[in-house]
């Protein structure tokens, strides 16, 4: 396959600075795949906007400006949601996709030349109330200080029983396939556990006496790289993970993972090329 340059970009919490950053290096690079690992759009209360508002008044018009400027060379932009998204604005996220403006991939696969990109947005339990995007992990434990999926509140409505039942890991069993994944991609807003990339600024807490665990990923997203061996896998959520570790990217067997989270006030802007991965970069702009 020829070259696939690609830029990926997550947590830019609808800040319209990091925003406007991606859109003037996507206008001025012209990549050829542009991948948004989640926690888009802003906190409720943020703005008077709300999610829905912003994706009509924001994304899509700073995309339509990308577009009117680069013609038949703008990229193709694929997107999934995050843990701090409000769900109920993903009706608006589709509506984007019928009107060809991006890929909305979660729980879905789309085909890039030979390669194919899967996208998933569920993480597992935090401490946060908003449960919109967060699912058991591997069993219906939850981690000391963290607040159960059957808790909290959400935007849109879901049946308690598939609370109860569902899991990231067999979420990702369905999504690709076994024997599948030699050529996949994951785009996944929560990294796998016990990596550069989940490190938590958790040291020294504890809750009701039981010390808190620091890295906070995912153990089925680890144990679907460990098994089935994607090509790579691209992630965010954990904001200061790069800082604490001093690295953004790290590697399970033959898998590459890179994440661009980051807890400045910049955009963590990832690029790579699907033929070069060990000549990946992550630039603060």
């Amino acid at each position: 396959m020829a070259q696939c340059r690609c830029f990926l970009a997550s947590d830019l919490h609808g800040r319209l600075d990091r925003y406007r950053a991606l859109f003037a290096a996507v206008r001025s690079e012209v990549p050829d795949l542009v991948l948004l690992a989640g926690d888009l759009l802003p906190h409720r209360w943020s703005t008077s906007m709300g999610g829905e508002g912003f994706v009509s008044e924001i994304l899509v018009a700073g995309l339509t400006g990308v577009r009117d400027a680069l013609g038949d060379r703008s990229p193709r932009v694929m997107l999934i949601l995050g843990n701090d998204d409000e769900r109920a604005a993903e009706s608006t996220m589709l509506d984007g996709e019928r009107d060809g403006r991006w890929e909305y991939l979660h729980r879905r696969v789309a085909e890039v030349g030979e390669y194919r990109v899967a996208g998933y947005s569920f993480v597992p339990p935090t401490p946060f109330l908003l449960k919109d995007w967060e699912r058991y992990d591997v069993s219906r434990y939850v981690d000391p200080g963290c607040v159960s999926p059957e808790e909290g509140y959400r935007t849109t409505r879901i049946d308690v029983d598939t609370v109860r039942s569902s899991t990231i890991a067999d979420d990702l069993d369905a999504l690709v396939a076994a024997g599948d994944a030699v050529n996949t991609v994951l785009l996944a807003h929560s990294p796998p556990y016990r990596t550069a990339l989940d490190r938590a600024d958790l040291d020294g807490r504890s809750y009701d006496h039981v010390p808190l665990d620091v890295h906070v990923g995912s153990i089925a997203i680890r144990r679907f790289i460990e098994e089935r061996q994607p090509l790579l896998t691209l992630h965010g959520h954990i904001h200061e993970s790069a800082r604490l570790t001093g690295r953004w990217r790290d590697r399970i067997g033959r898998t590459h993972c890179f994440s661009a989270a980051h807890d400045g006030p910049e955009l963590a802007l990832v690029r790579f090329d699907l033929e070069d991965l060990d000549g990946a970069t992550r630039e603060l702009i």
